[in-house]
C-alpha cells in the first residue's frame, strides 16, 4: 500500500575511467548521515589484477561525502588490500558511526578463485571517515555482510553477520546471526567467534525464506524505529539458477531488545530491477540494498544497480511497516459485512454453479451490476443486479441479461467445458453503454468482444436491445481483459487490453470505429519477483482523477495461482505509469476468497466512485461476488507520496 520512488538523479555514482580503482564499477553503497553530510562508502571495481584475479575485476572501497543524493563528485579510495587475508580484494562495505569512531565492515577476499575458504568479514576503523587507520579480520569462518548496530542494546555492542554465504555440504544455506558483547574488540577476537560459531543456531534469526531455492543476506545497517529495528535486506529468488535468479529488496522488523526475534516482515519484495541502470551492467538485473537512512517518515534505500553504479530510492516508513501486518493489509480497504453479496442460486440453472466478476455502472441513483454467471454445463452468461447503496442488493433478475449469441462464443468443445461470455466490463460514453467481455467457444483462443446498448434501455432492462457483438482482439493471440476508458483522451476513444502478459492501449476515432486491434502499445507489465510478477490485467476501466487516471488491476503472483488487486496512477494521456503501489490493495484472505472453483482469487471487473468512496466489486475464488470499499483520497495519497 505504498510506492517506491527512485531518485531523479539516479544513478548517483557511476564508474569513472579517470580513477583506475573504479574504472569498471562503483556500486553497493552504505551511508551514514552526520552533521548534514551524507557519508557514502561503496565498492569500487577496477580492471582485473592479471596475477591475482585474472578473470575478475579487483575490488577496493571508495568514499565520498555528499548531500542527500547529490554532490558525490569528489571521491577517494579508503580501503585497499594491505593484509594477506584481503589481498585479493575488499568488497561491499557497511558503515556505522559508533561511540565516536567510524566502523566499516567489509568482505575480505583472501584467495582466488573465490570460495568458502577465503571469503570472510573484516573491519576498518578510524576517527575520520576518510582516514581508516586500523584493520582487523573479523570472522574466522566464511561470512559476508557484517554490520554494526548504531547503538548499544542493553549495554552490548551488537553485530549482525551473514554466516556461510557460500555453499558447502556442511552449510548449504546461509544464516543471519546476532553477536553481542560489552567489549567491541571481541568482534575481532578469534576465541569469541569460536565460541559463538559453536552455538550458531542460538544466535540465528529464524529462516524466513519462502522456499529452499531462495537466499537472503544482511544488507543495510539496521535502523532504530519506534517499533523495533528495521532491517532492509537482500532477498534473492531462485538463487542457484543464474537464468532465473531475481534480486529483490525486502525488510524485517526486529525486536528492540532481542534482534534475533522477527516481529514483522514484508510479504513480497518492494523493489526488483526495473530501470535500465538496474537491468544492464556488469551483472544485469541486480538491485542490492546495502544502505538505508531515515528522514522523518521517509526511508531512503541506497543500493547497487547491476553491480555497476550506486542509486537510491525513497518510500514511506509507516506504510512499509503497515504492509508487514496481515491485519493492516486487511484493513487498508473495508470488506462489506454482508460478503459475499451474491452467491449462486441452485434453482436458476444458468447461475447454479458460480456468480462472480461483475462489471458496474452508477446511474439513475443505483449501482447496476452485470455479473458473470455459470451453470452446471460451465457456460458463462451475464446476470443483472441493482444496489441502491452500493453494497446491499436491491434487485436481482431471475433470467440472464446477456447470453452467447454468436458462433465465437457458442459452446463448441466438451459439453461441460468452459465457454460463453466471460468477465464483463462496462463503460458509459455518449449515452451508450458498452460491455467488453471475453468470448470463448471452448475450442480456439479466447478473444475480446464488445456490444452496446442505449443507457436508457439498459436501465429499463430492455436487454434484447444489445447490439450484435463483434470481436476486437486478434485471432490466435492471447489477448483479453478489454475495457474502454469512460472519457475521451485527446478526442480519441481509448481501449485497454491485455496482450499476455502486458497491459496495452489503443486509440480509436469513435465507438463505432473500434475494429480488430492490430498493434499494441505497452503501458504496464508484470514486475518479476513481486506479487504481480507473472501476469497482470485490467480490472475495471480506469477512473478519472485530477492527477490522471486511477487504475485498479489484477495480477497473478509468481506461484501462478494467487490473484490479487493492485493500484496504479496513469498520466492524463494514459501513455505512462506515474506511480504504482508495490503491495496489493486486496488479497485473498477470507475463506470464500480462498476456496471455490479456483482458490486464492480476488478479481475485479467493476468499480464505482461515490464522493470519496470507491466501491470495488470482486469475485472470490471464481465462485461468489463481494464488494470492498476504499477511500479515494487515501489511495491517491499513497500514489502521490512526495519523498
Amino acid at each position: 500500500m505504498f510506492i517506491v520512488t527512485r531518485s531523479k538523479n539516479n544513478p548517483i555514482i557511476v564508474p569513472s575511467r579517470n580513477r583506475a580503482y573504479e574504472a569498471i564499477g562503483a556500486f553497493n553503497p552504505t551511508v551514514v548521515h552526520k552533521d548534514g553530510t551524507t557519508h557514502l562508502f561503496y565498492r569500487a571495481m577496477g580492471e582485473p589484477d592479471v596475477l591475482r584475479t585474472p578473470h575478475h575485476g579487483f575490488s577496493t572501497i571508495g568514499y565520498s561525502a555528499g548531500h542527500g543524493d547529490l554532490d558525490f563528485e569528489e571521491r577517494a579510495q579508503v580501503i585497499e588490500p594491505t593484509e594477506d587475508w584481503e589481498k585479493y580484494g575488499c568488497e561491499d562495505p557497511r558503515a556505522t558511526f559508533f561511540e565516536g569512531k567510524w566502523y566499516v565492515f567489509y568482505t575480505a577476499l583472501g584467495g582466488y578463485p573465490f570460495g568458502p575458504d577465503n571469503i570472510k568479514c573484516a573491519v576498518a576503523i578510524g576517527t575520520l571517515p576518510n582516514e581508516l587507520t586500523e584493520k582487523h579480520i573479523v570472522t574466522p569462518f566464511n561470512a559476508k555482510a557484517a554490520t554494526l548496530f548504531p547503538e548499544r542494546i542493553d549495554g552490548d555492542a551488537v553485530l549482525m553477520v551473514t554466516a556461510h554465504t557460500d555453499w558447502t555440504a556442511d552449510y548449504p544455506t546461509s544464516t543471519i546471526g546476532i553477536a553481542r558483547s560489552k567489549n567491541i574488540e571481541d568482534f575481532w577476537n578469534p576465541s569469541f567467534w569460536e565460541e559463538w560459531h559453536a552455538h550458531l543456531p542460538e544466535h540465528a534469526l529464524p529462516d524466513i525464506r519462502r522456499n529452499d531455492t531462495e537466499h537472503m543476506e544482511v544488507a543495510a545497517t539496521p535502523l532504530r524505529v519506534k517499533e523495533g529495528w528495521l532491517l532492509v535486506y537482500s532477498h534473492i529468488q531462485d538463487y542457484y539458477d543464474e537464468h532465473r535468479r531475481i534480486f529483490g529488496v525486502e525488510a524485517l522488523l526486529l525486536d528492540a531488545n532481542d534482534p534475533r526475534k522477527v516481529i514483522g516482515k514484508t510479504e513480497y519484495p518492494f523493489m526488483v530491477p526495473e530501470e535500465s541502470y538496474e537491468r544492464y551492467g556488469i551483472v544485469g538485473n541486480v538491485v542490492f540494498p546495502s544502505g538505508a537512512s531515515l528522514d522523518g517518515d521517509t526511508l531512503h534505500v541506497y543500493y547497487g544497480a547491476a553491480d555497476t553504479s550506486c542509486a537510491t530510492a525513497t518510500l514511506s516508513l509507516s506504510a512499509l511497516i503497515e504492509s508487514m501486518s496481515e491485519t493492516s493489509r486487511r484493513n487498508f480497504g473495508t470488506r462489506a459485512e454482508g460478503n459475499p453479496i451474491l452467491s449462486p442460486i441452485p434453482e436458476h440453472a444458468w447461475e447454479s454453479r458460480a456468480v462472480f466478476n461483475a462489471a458496474a455502472i452508477d446511474h439513475s441513483g443505483s449501482v447496476h451490476l452485470l455479473y458473470r454467471a455459470m451453470g452446471a454445463d460451465s457456460t458463462s452468461v451475464m446476470g443483472y443486479a441493482r444496489l441502491e447503496d452500493g453494497i446491499h442488493v436491491t434487485e436481482r433478475l431471475d433470467t440472464p441479461a446477456y447470453t452467447p449469441r454468436e458462433s465465437f462464443e457458442a459452446k463448441g468443445g466438451a459439453p461441460d467445458g468452459n465457454s460463453g461470455c466471460e468477465d464483463p466490463r462496462l463503460t458509459l460514453l455518449d449515452d451508450t453503454l458498452t460491455v467488453c467481455y471475453t468470448a470463448y467457444d471452448g475450442r480456439v483462443s479466447v478473444r475480446g468482444a464488445i456490444s452496446s446498448i442505449p443507457i436508457q434501455d439498459f436501465v429499463a432492462k430492455k436487454f434484447k436491445n444489445w447490439s450484435t457483438p463483434k470481436l476486437i482482439t486478434p485471432e490466435g493471440i492471447a489477448d483479453k481483459d478489454v475495457c474502454i476508458f469512460p472519457e475521451r483522451i485527446n478526442g480519441k476513444v481509448a481501449v485497454m487490453h491485455r496482450l499476455d502478459p502486458n497491459i496495452c492501449i489503443e486509440m480509436f476515432d469513435s465507438l463505432d470505429k473500434i475494429h480488430t486491434i492490430d498493434r499494441a502499445f505497452d503501458l504496464m507489465g508484470p514486475r518479476p519477483g513481486m506479487w504481480d510478477g507473472h501476469k497482470i490485467g485490467a480490472g475495471s476501466a480506469p477512473l478519472k482523477v485530477p492527477e490522471g487516471w486511477l487504475f485498479i488491476y489484477h495480477a497473478i503472483a509468481p506461484d501462478k495461482k494467487t490473484y490479487r488487486l493492485g493500484a496504479a496512477l496513469l498520466d492524463d494521456a494514459a501513455e505512462r505509469v506515474i506511480s504504482r503501489m508495490v503491495a496489493p490493495i486486496l488479497e485473498p484472505l477470507d475463506d470464500w476468497e480462498k476456496h471455490g472453483q479456483i482458490g486464492d482469487v480476488v478479481f475485479t471487473c467493476g468499480i464505482v466512485r461515490r464522493d470519496d468512496t470507491l466501491f470495488v466489486y470482486y469475485g472470490g475464488a471464481d465462485s461468489k461476488l463481494g464488494v470492498a470499499t476504499f477511500s479515494v483520497s487515501k489511495l491517491m495519497s499513497r500514489l502521490l507520496v512526495k519523498n
